[in-house]
């Protein structure tokens, strides 16, 4: 390719974004760095510069500074959409289509939208104006990018929930809203970004300033590579020339030789270290076909590490590496080349000439990283691949080759006869041309050498004889055999070339097809079928597919079908499955198989083994077929992930929908069920005993129907925590008056039951909201006393401990399963085996949800001085007062 020549890819990506809306995006690193007041600020100057600006959707949380901006504007009303009893206003699409402004302002870009919405999430809205033309400014944080999200989850300890997927902001203009960390978090506790209570909790945990800071490096790193990408894309539209060093671009040079790995390896720590993209590339030359079968296989062992460490991966037919090089680094504007220098002989390097040597010469610009490594056993080949051309080629070349000398001699010795014509030994060039095109180099040296001793023999007299008089003819006879030795050796180069190109292009053929086959695969079991079929045509092998079943490998398809495999096959598979490396016939372990099996691998773990031998018995592939199927198994390990996580997605989905209807029955048999139960425990407040027989009747049925309504009050406190609806007003709470409440509150349910009470006063408050932490201790209490002895007394204790303080509530009874301390606290669990089987299974899900809310942790554990339970509820530091007056 030119290089004055624009990428023709890279302007059809122009055309496309020239019909469509423009998006702007505010990336910040944390809530709270000012997304949204930038959004607006910039928009209100738009809409002085006279831009149709209106907005479609703003969050302002309550914040003054903001809502103040939002003043002036034309505001699209949402859409309202009712959603388990509540009303959320959504971005309305139809509204904005309709009104067709010039630029939108749709903040929150990473929204999930209430069910009903005609889109899932809020950047589909996006989306869909952006393709109708109408330019849209959004924010979003940069720890709801979907690649992200493990790697802000691994510091922060939050999962996001609300992601966005990268391509979105692959074409949006990206702005960073950055704040230094300190003046964030100061901003924090002025309550510029949450509520004094909400800011008291952010502090201890997402907003400390080691998050921060990391955040705010992934924000600018982030759109870093953003507007390098969209550089790049520029570049090649336009056929600029020049490596545009905004960002460094790696690309490490894979050979055949024994240290690739370790090169690939060391590129992969540098691009780390730069935080910089890289490619592995190989150049293709015509050598290539003369690699035995351990080169081969050493290349693609390289290339397929290089893919699974984050790579990408190209292999660049070209007439020599030089040249190769040369032009990738140039296409993909490298920053920095990375190659490895062998031990090379003086004679070699004379003979050949130095590639590093002239790489760091011929590419100004570039970055050259020169690294050592091991040379290949010095000049012991095995048996190369038997490709066409190779060696000295085969009789039957020869004999056509000489044959086509014969016919020119013939057709000379016409055109001689009908006149001395001097030029008839360029007639003997033809043939020369045509062995060496179809034949290769050395047949058409051979055939030149041919040709001149036929010239010399049938036209140079004395004719009939090699013998050769005028010296003039001498020169004649040299010349037609230079000529012919060049010739040869150009027409073998085209032809080296030509053939490269054609296994190149045959090669991507059968990738493209491949992955254009599995876009409409959407099961495994069909996957698999695909797979094996495939690989069998293309590389003309028998195949089977084992999968994962249970922690056993299982047979999922095969080509043709088989139905069983020997103990052998069994073991290489396993062993190939279990080590993630390929196993069996060819490989390194297990060679009696007559199979030779290669992981499917993906994100580093296997997810199957596909196997292949031949109905021969042969060698199950050829080294040359290895990067072919490395491909093809990258793409289906691939394939088979994306159709896991749908599932996965499927099943979440089913989940969810599951909760929904759930949280609305429980909601709706607890309203319909708290109205008749508040008439009814009136009624049995008001009823005068006429007789003793009657007070503990009505005592008995006042106790039942306020455990009733506790039942009822956990139903709904389960919906709210569920659905995230708990309202909390945080305040200093005295834990001894609250022990004494919740006691008090359940003096019919504990009855005569002995309460020991070890909460000393000198014990700091802490800071709870105070009627959910009545309903954490009500059902403590009352765990307490079901499961308890009845006549062992229930221990309530407080201690001050370093990292806060703990609450504990402890019994009698027969304590809990080992095992069971954690899944005691789940919806709905009834532990078997045990005197927990019973009742419903909400009370110490709530106690835990109650305390999680408010930033506590709740525990179940054996008592260690006598048989019972202990529930302890765990304070932090952060959440104890010395007294109600500090507030």
């Amino acid at each position: 390719m030119s290089d004055d020549r624009p990428d023709p890819e890279a302007l059809l990506r122009a055309a496309a974004q020239e019909a469509r809306g423009r998006l702007k995006v505010f990336l910040g690193a944390a809530p709270g760095v000012g997304k949204t007041y930038e959004m607006l600020s910039e928009g209100a100057a738009r809409l002085r510069a006279g831009t149709d600006v209106v907005i479609g959707v703003v969050e302002t949380h309550g914040r003054a500074e903001t809502e103040a901006l939002t003043h002036g504007y034309e505001i699209v009303p949402r859409r309202q959409i009712d959603y388990q009893g509540r009303t959320i206003g959504e971005l309305d699409v139809d509204a904005i289509l309709a009104r067709r402004p010039k630029l939108v302002l749709v903040d929150e870009l990473a929204h999930t939208n209430a069910p009903g919405s005609r889109h899932d999430k809020r950047y589909q809205d996006v989306e869909e104006l952006l393709a109708a033309g109408i330019h849209v400014y959004s924010t979003v944080n940069i720890q709801h990018l979907e690649s992200l999200n493990d790697v802000v989850a691994s510091f922060t300890k939050v999962r996001v929930r609300e992601t966005l997927p990268d391509r979105v902001l692959e074409n949006a203009e990206i702005e960073v809203i950055d704040i230094p960390p300190d003046e964030l978090i100061e901003r924090l506790k002025e309550g510029k970004v949450y509520v004094p209570e909400e800011a008291t909790r952010a502090l201890g945990h997402f907003f400390s300033k080691s998050n921060l800071s990391a955040l705010r490096e992934l924000a600018l790193r982030r759109a870093a590579q953003a507007v390098d990408a969209q550089m790049l894309d520029y570049l090649r539209a336009h056929a600029l020339a020049g490596t545009w060093a905004a960002g460094e671009r790696l690309v490490v040079a894979v050979s055949e030789l024994p240290g690739a790995g370790e090169l690939v390896r060391a590129t992969k720590r540098i691009a780390d270290a730069l935080r910089a993209p890289w490619t592995a590339v190989h150049i293709e030359t015509p050598r290539a076909k003369r690699f035995t079968d351990s080169e081969n296989s050493r290349l693609a062992a390289s290339l397929h590490l290089a893919s699974q460490l984050g790579a990408q991966v190209a292999s660049v037919p070209a007439e020599s590496v030089l040249e190769g090089l040369k032009r990738f680094t140039r296409e993909a504007r490298a920053t920095q080349l990375v190659v490895g220098k062998s031990v090379r002989s003086r004679w070699f390097e004379m003979r050949h000439g130095s590639v590093v040597d002239r790489l760091v010469r011929e590419t100004p610009g570039i970055a050259v990283h020169v690294l050592p490594i091991a040379e290949a056993e010095p000049m012991r080949r095995g048996p190369a691949p038997r490709v066409s051309g190779n060696g000295w080629g085969n009789p039957a070349a020869y004999l056509v080759s000489f044959g086509l000398v014969l016919l020119v001699s013939l057709l000379g010795a016409s055109i001689f006869a009908a006149g001395n014509i001097t030029n008839i030994g360029l007639l003997y060039l033809l043939p020369v041309m045509v062995a060496a095109t179809r034949y290769g180099v050395r047949t058409g040296i051979v055939t030149g050498l041919v040709s001149s001793l036929a010239y010399n023999f049938f036209f140079i007299p004395p004719t009939q004889t090699f013998t050769i008089q005028d010296p003039q003819n001498i020169i004649t006879v040299l010349v037609l055999l230079g000529v012919a030795v060049v010739s040869s050796q150009l027409a073998a180069r085209v032809r080296d070339q030509a053939v490269l190109a054609q296994r190149s292009a045959a090669q991507n053929s059968s990738l493209a097809g491949f992955a254009r086959l599995l876009t409409g695969v959407s099961k495994r079991d069909e996957l698999g079928q695909l797979l094996c079929a495939e690989v069998a045509r293309l590389l003309d092998v028998n195949t089977v597919l084992l999968l994962p079943v249970a922690g056993q490998l299982e047979l999922a398809a095969a080509f043709p079908p088989e139905d069983r495999l020997e103990a052998i096959e069994q073991a290489a598979s396993r062993w190939a499955f279990d080590h993630n490396q390929p196993a069996g016939r060819g490989s390194d372990t297990l060679t009696a198989s007559e199979w030779l099996f290669h992981p499917l691998a993906a994100g580093g773990r296997a997810l199957g083994v596909l196997g292949l031998a031949r109905p021969d018995a042969g060698a199950p592939l050829r080294s040359d077929q290895l990067p072919l199927l490395l491909s093809l198994l990258d793409q289906a390990s691939l394939a088979f992930e994306r159709i896991a996580l749908e599932a996965e997605m499927a099943t979440v989905t089913q989940l969810k929908e599951r909760d929904r209807l759930r949280a609305a029955l429980l909601s709706s048999i607890s309203h319909d069920l708290r109205t008749p139960l508040t008439t009814v425990l009136g009624m049995l407040a008001e009823m005068r005993p006429a007789s003793d027989e009657q007070a503990g009747q009505i005592s008995a049925a006042r106790a039942e129907a306020e455990r009733l309504h506790r039942f009822v009050a956990n139903l709904l406190d389960m919906v709210r925590i569920e659905t995230g609806s708990l309202l909390q007003s945080i305040e200093p709470v005295d834990l001894a008056d609250a022990v004494t409440a919740a006691v008090h509150d359940l003096r019919r349910t504990l009855d005569d039951r002995a309460i020991r009470l070890d909460i000393s006063p000198e014990l700091p408050f802490v800071a709870v909201d105070p009627q959910l932490f009545h309903h954490c201790l009500i059902n403590l209490l009352e765990n307490a006393a079901k499961y308890g002895d009845p006549a062992s007394p229930i221990t309530i204790a407080a201690q001050r401990r370093r990292e806060g303080l703990t609450l504990s509530i402890l019994d009698e009874g027969r304590g809990l399963p080992p095992g069971e301390e954690t899944r005691i606290f789940e919806t709905f669990a009834r532990i078997e085996g045990s005197d927990r089987k019973g009742g419903t299974g909400l009370g110490l899900a709530i106690v835990k949800g109650f305390a999680e809310a408010m930033g506590l942790r709740v525990s179940a554990s054996n008592r260690s001085d006598r048989p019972g339970a202990c529930f302890t509820i765990h304070v932090p530091e952060a959440q104890l007062r010395k007294g109600a007056a500090s507030e």
